[in-house]
């Protein structure tokens, strides 16, 4: 009900009132008719000025709602407007870049090699001096309710290739995905992390020997997250089998398969810890190292990683420390042939390990300490002198790093490898930046 309205059924009843009272007044002959009078005309006063402060107060209120319903009105087109644009740019893709480049230093006469361990990928620190490790051009995006995509560009040293191209589901539903294309394996801790993420610059040996830094493949996956407390991840992934170890595409093109799980959690509020095993075969057709020697067969991988972080209540910000370890196993079965030609049969098992720390000691500036080792069963006498020949040697590496981190997006790293690959022992310093500009999505844990 209005003002004017409570007004008018005020005063009627005011009216109907006094009114009444003077009828009354009047039948009786009430000598106090005077005096009635009188305080009727004070009442009315008294209303009238009640009225009149009322009307002033609605007056104010639809002043100030006016100017409210103005500057809802605005905020409204406002938030229109933002979500628009935000559902525009839902479906763009986020581009990011990953500079990665180092200076290394080491003596003339070192060269980087695992005896009896066939190399793939990008194996060792590279050329000395100035260098354009690895950098990414990376590109994702939702590309509709049901399905996310992802391309990665590495470049370097002159040369461009997919690093990963892919598409994957988006909640299948019972904890189910699936992910298809060129994507890197998700056995193991560090194989499917790029390597700019990584707390050394460069990867621990047995990463070098078994999976040539990390192993990538076009092929498939599927994953099934379990409905536990705990968080429990297993999957199953099928590759071409083009990439080290792997060699010549075998099973037409199915040459490799994994499995994995890995199970994590929480411990209080200051720790948590992750552990996993995974298993790789691959059918390999033809690999070839570079003095010629040629392996045909099956090789077959198991891990066993493990990671366990600490910081106070959970804040990584100020303190932190990671402990992290890797055991890689594999067993290679198959004909050997070296450069002259000599076919052997070659069942052979060769093992590798690292543990390394990271303690983070102020908010920008991190120390680590890492070794690796790898070693080999022995083998006949027919291979000796062969490159399968380890020369009794068991490649060890101590790797210290020192890095200062100004932003998530920046960080420079020294570190020096102590090696004694092939019982010589060798330095080699590396001094390294990284630099994010972009989108750039969250680490994995």
């Amino acid at each position: 009900m209005k003002l004017n309205q409570i007004t008018l059924l005020l005063s009627t009843v005011l009216f109907t009132v006094v009114s009444n009272q003077s009828v009354a007044a009047n039948q009786k002959n009430d000598p106090s008719l005077s005096k009635l009078k009188t305080e009727l005309q004070e009442l009315k006063k008294n209303y009238q000025n009640k009225i009149a402060e009322l009307e002033a107060r609605l007056a104010d209120a639809e002043s100030s709602n006016d100017e409210t319903q103005e500057n809802v009105e605005q905020l409204a087109i406002d938030v229109s407007q933002q979500s628009n644009q935000k559902a525009a740019n839902t479906f763009n893709p986020g581009i990011g870049v990953i500079l990665n480049g180092r200076y290394v230093n080491y003596n003339d006469n070192f060269e980087y090699a695992l005896p009896g361990f066939f190399l793939g990928g990008e194996s060792g620190p590279g050329d000395q001096g100035l260098q354009l490790a690895e950098s990414e051009l990376n590109m994702s995006a939702n590309v509709d309710d049901k399905f996310f995509a992802s391309s990665t560009m590495a470049f370097g040293s002159g040369e461009v290739s997919v690093e990963e191209a892919f598409i994957q589901t988006i909640n299948l539903g019972h904890g189910f995905n699936i992910k298809a294309g060129r994507f890197f394996s998700d056995i193991g801790y560090l194989t499917n992390k790029h390597t700019h993420t990584d707390d050394f610059a460069n990867r621990p040996l047995p990463y070098e020997a078994f999976l040539g830094g990390q192993y990538g493949d076009a092929g498939i996956q599927t994953t099934w997250l379990a409905p536990t407390q705990l968080y429990w991840e297993s999957g199953i992934e099928l590759y071409r089998g083009d990439s080290f170890p792997a060699a010549g595409s075998g099973k037409s093109g199915k040459g490799v398969w994994t499995a994995f799980s890995h199970i994590g959690g929480d411990i209080g509020s200051s720790q948590s810890w992750r552990a996993g095993l995974s298993y790789l075969h691959a059918d390999v057709n033809g690999r070839e190292n570079t003095l010629g020697d040629v392996f045909s067969g099956t090789s077959k991988l198991t891990i066993a990683d493990f990671i366990y972080k600490w910081s106070p209540g959970g804040n990584r910000a100020n303190q932190e420390l990671k402990i992290q370890g890797e055991y890689l196993s594999r067993n290679e079965q198959g004909i050997f042939s070296d450069s002259n030609l000599t076919n052997e049969f070659l069942d052979r098992n060769q093992n590798g390990w690292y543990v390394q720390g990271v303690y983070r000691f102020a908010r920008q500036w991190r120390v680590g300490l890492r070794t690796s080792k790898l070693s080999s069963d022995v083998l006949p006498t027919q291979f000796n002198g062969s490159f399968l020949d380890d020369l009794g040697h068991s490649p060890i590496q101590h790797s210290l790093m020192l890095d200062w981190t100004n932003s998530e997006f920046s960080r420079i790293r020294l570190q020096v490898d102590n090696n004694k690959l092939n019982g010589e022992q060798n330095n080699v310093w590396i001094l390294q930046y990284i630099a994010a500009f972009g989108a750039h999505g969250a680490h994995s844990f």
